[in-house]
């Protein structure tokens, strides 16, 4: 791909599209940008062009990017009335960076290509951090030339860039992330509720973790957020209840027992419960506080 400016279409730009979309504006290409409210003003200023459309986007692009909550929404920025699909032309590539149905993307992919253009499914993981610093890992999925088109345009909003595989492989990456992700912030958030009830100071049990086998991105960032209390997104509990879904629908169709997996989404829900859909994940904690009817950051308390 050619490393003069390129024009570049951006589809939703919530806590992670926005940074996303901004570096590729600081890079100076010529960024055109679509979400379902106002296009952010901080864009504009930086040089981004609002879109009445998702078609006008495309129309207007080479390369489109959708970044949306869930496998509907893609669907619909593509296909739906006036979506990306309407303004395609030969040629053009489409990247979807939205977390997603491995299933849904193989069809949407088909239907892009259909159209003779590319179509890559590179979803992320890193967080609202990871956005704004430009340090996300970008799972791909699709043809290797076609990553290779993909993968100037994808360094500016990521460091670990890989191809998985085929169509739909990163969407299956990045389910297994979620998994994951899911699971060590229950691990952390139970270690660090044990560690305040038993009446050690949780912050400096944390920082002694950090140095040890123990020490994970989830502990660091998450970690601290459990601690000085701070639940707002970063990536929404709801999200990653919709992630957790894909990963157990899809473990019930091949067979496969994901135990651990469906008790991080019992916590997940019971936060929910509470008013917790749009917490931060790391707002998990607050399920296991209740079931322990202590909070860690209240005054120790000896067992």
């Amino acid at each position: 791909m050619s490393t003069s400016p390129l024009n570049i279409g951006f589809v939703g730009l919530g806590i992670m599209g926005t940074p996303m979309a901004g570096h590729l504006i600081k890079a100076g290409h010529h960024v055109h940008l679509r979400t379902r409210h106002q296009v952010p003003d901080e864009l504009v200023a930086a040089g981004g062009t609002a879109c009445a459309s998702a078609r006008e986007v495309a129309e207007r692009s080479d390369v489109i990017i959708t970044m949306v909550p869930d496998t509907p929404d893609v669907g619909q920025a593509l296909f739906g009335e006036h979506g990306v699909a309407e303004g395609l032309s030969p040629g053009k590539l489409v990247i979807d960076m939205s977390s997603i149905s491995p299933v849904e993307t193989k069809e949407y992919a088909r239907k892009i290509e259909a159209l003779g253009c590319d179509y890559l499914d590179a979803p992320v993981s890193g967080g609202d951090v990871g956005a704004k610093n430009a340090t996300l890992s970008i799972m791909c999925g699709g043809k290797p030339e076609v990553f290779e088109r993909a993968r100037p345009v994808l360094a500016l909003m990521g460091r670990n860039i890989t191809r998985v595989g085929d169509t739909g492989d990163g969407q299956t990456c990045k389910v297994a992330n979620q998994i994951v992700v899911a699971l060590t912030i229950n691990a952390v958030a139970e270690g660090l509720l044990f560690a305040a009830r038993a009446g050690a100071d949780p912050a400096r049990v944390r920082e002694a973790l950090l140095g040890g086998l123990a020490s994970s991105r989830i502990l660091d960032i998450l970690g601290e957020r459990m601690i000085r209390r701070t639940f707002e997104p970063g990536f929404r509990i709801a999200l990653h209840q919709k992630d957790l879904n894909l990963a157990l629908t899809a473990a019930r169709q091949l067979g496969l027992a994901l135990p651990a997996t469906g008790t991080a989404q019992q916590l997940f829900s019971a936060c929910a419960a509470h008013g917790g859909s749009a917490w931060d994940h790391s707002g998990m904690v607050r399920a296991l506080e209740k079931l322990a009817n202590f909070e860690i950051g209240q005054a120790a308390q000896a067992l």
